[in-house]
């Protein structure tokens, strides 16, 4: 099944995205494909945390993984620490993982906790694809699984697709945060948000009471799609709305 992979990913992506209008439908069923055909887990696409990132999930942009992963691992604070990002962050190498393997090399003492948490998922093996767009945004595009490593041809089947995958899917929502509009009230609470200011902080700050604060907050964190407004704050900044 996987030769035969190779010989119609690239050309059935290419052919999807060239003769219709890309949709993050088009997207998921790809990469649900994708999981399917290389008897794989999960995927998962983001953008590569910053060094002052404080979260995983604002840097997701699509995933498999359940919601409770994504809260264990961010409640947990595996982001400080994690010898994946940290990689991701210094070379653009494809690369595999074992979730027991390459945790040991942390120096916090959660090696253990972060290799349960892929364990206990069904993800505890995969691989990490860097990618990134015309300005220069980088991120990853992985899949994970308990199946046995990927091969070399696998892997540079898969590495072939994830930069187009990369780049369509943050075209995709900065076209569509283009026609986001934010009041000043609004762009003044994520500014304070971004400078870690709490909601009695910014009601101080700004002279509102806290529940009108929390309401520009919340708006706005609909407005542009987010689950939260600490990626609230993140999607603003790189949709341009704050300095």
């Amino acid at each position: 099944m996987a030769d035969r992979f190779h010989t119609t990913t690239s050309a059935q992506f290419q052919n999807r995205w060239d003769s219709s209008p890309v949709s993050e439908e088009d997207v998921v069923d790809t990469l649900e494909a994708i999981v399917k055909r290389f008897d794989l887990r999960g995927y998962l696409l983001i953008t590569v945390p910053s060094e002052t990132s404080t979260d995983f999930s604002s840097n997701v942009l699509m995933t498999s993984w359940p919601d409770e992963m994504l809260k264990t691992y961010d409640h947990a604070g595996l982001i400080f620490g994690s010898p994946v990002i940290e990689r991701l962050r210094q070379s653009t190498t494809p690369f595999t993982y074992d979730a027991d393997r390459t945790n040991r090399t942390r120096l916090d003492g959660k090696a253990a906790i972060a290799a349960a948490l892929f364990e206990r998922h069904g993800v505890p093996r995969g691989a990490y694809f860097p990618a990134h767009n015309s300005a220069g945004l980088r991120g990853a595009l992985a899949f994970g699984g308990s199946r046995e490593p990927l091969h070399p041809r696998e892997m540079a089947e898969l590495n072939a697709v994830a930069n187009r995958i990369f780049t369509e899917v943050i075209e995709l929502r900065e076209g569509r945060r283009q026609n986001v509009s934010l009041s000043r009230r609004e762009i003044e609470c994520l500014s304070w948000a971004s400078a870690g200011k709490t909601s009695v902080e910014m009601s101080e700050i700004l002279g509102l009471s806290e529940y009108t604060v929390n309401h520009y907050l919340n708006r706005a964190t609909r407005k542009l799609d987010a689950v939260n407004r600490v990626q609230a704050v993140a999607k603003a900044i790189r949709a341009g709305l704050l300095r």
